[in-house]
């Protein structure tokens, strides 16, 4: 008798060939395209933390966007626990306390006229989880501080946001997106802000959060470093189209796209650091160019302007996908892509 196979776990939220363009207006009035996201495709399971890396202008920020409902999609879909989800429906309402979004700058996404109770207690109120009398809700926005480390709370929870340092402000920022009780974590550079001796600190803050509440994130960031640190799998981004997928050591490690080698060899070798003979930590970079237009990208593999290892079909056609045993996964034409 033959062994069935256990059922694949639906994601928890997941990009199905989505598309984004943006109409812009151009030099004498001419209404141009930005092709800002092509064809991408994402899955996120429960209690994964995804990180998605690329250089900035990539559409890293416009994809989380979508995934958040403030755009909807030129094509494709947005899906939570496979139903299928779109702005301004009445099921975005329901969306919107599962999927929370964490921004880059902490200081723009508060309220900066309110204190901290009040930018806490708007979020319980609005998604049907305050409770009913003062005393009660303050107790909520107390335990949500402690939950984000902010101790002891009573310091914090009648401070304004200018009185609190960035790492402070941008755990109130969590606390209020834990309010909601959401499932998924939208975290669109959400440490590049913050003085270097602090982020490790609200790494682990964020991999607690997905230990002990099975939260989903999307890590978004152009640091390799801290994706390694925290991700569970990596996916790359490269002007707009998403190019490599895989387990985090296996990506570092084993690279199967030419783009994801220039990131990585970008990226400051510490031995290099730590010893000045050896040379530069950037030595091994070669000539990186630059990104293309989102208003004219070139045809085929957008990379292959910049790529090494380019050969003509990279110019004619984007490939299709190839997977590895790994768990890896890439377009690119090296790897006997058949389009």
């Amino acid at each position: 008798m033959t062994a069935q196979k256990a059922p694949v776990p639906v994601p928890v939220l997941e990009a199905v060939g989505v598309t984004r363009h943006f109409d812009v207006s151009g030099t004498l009035g001419r209404t141009q395209v930005v092709r800002a996201v092509e064809n991408a495709n994402l899955t996120l399971h429960r209690g994964e933390i995804v990180a998605l890396v690329g250089e900035s202008g990539s559409g890293k920020t416009t994809l989380a966007r979508l995934l958040a409902l403030f755009h909807p999609v030129t094509d494709g879909e947005i899906r939570l626990e496979g139903n299928v989800v779109r702005p301004r429906t009445k099921a975005a309402r329901a969306y919107h306390s599962s999927v929370q979004m964490i921004f880059q700058d902490p200081f723009g996404s508060l309220n900066s006229m309110r204190r901290v109770r009040h930018n806490i207690e708007r979020a319980l109120k609005l998604h049907g989880h305050a409770a009913t009398s003062k005393a009660e809700r303050r107790q909520q926005v107390l335990q949500l501080l402690e939950k984000v480390n902010l101790t002891p709370a009573e310091h914090f929870i009648d401070k304004l946001p200018h009185e609190l340092s960035g790492g402070q402000r941008q755990r109130v920022v969590i606390a209020r997106a834990l309010a909601v009780r959401p499932s998924v974590l939208l975290g669109d550079e959400p440490i590049s802000m913050l003085d270097v001796s602090i982020r490790l600190d609200m790494l682990n803050l964020l991999a607690r959060l997905r230990d002990e509440d099975g939260l989903s994130l999307l890590y978004i960031t152009h640091d390799i470093a801290s994706a390694r640190y925290l991700a569970d799998r990596v996916c790359v981004m490269y002007a707009g189209q998403l190019v490599e997928s895989g387990p985090t050591e296996e990506v570092i490690q084993h690279p199967k796209h030419p783009y994801t080698r220039l990131l990585l060899e970008s990226s400051p070798d510490p031995e290099r650091l730590m010893n000045p003979e050896l040379g530069s930590a950037f030595d091994r970079t070669a000539s990186p160019g630059e990104p293309p237009s989102l208003v004219n990208p070139p045809p085929g593999c957008r990379f292959h302007p910049r790529c090494p290892s380019a050969r003509d079909e990279c110019r004619q056609a984007f490939p299709g996908r190839t997977e590895f045993p790994s768990g890896q996964w890439t377009h690119c034409w090296l790897h006997g892509s058949e389009g």
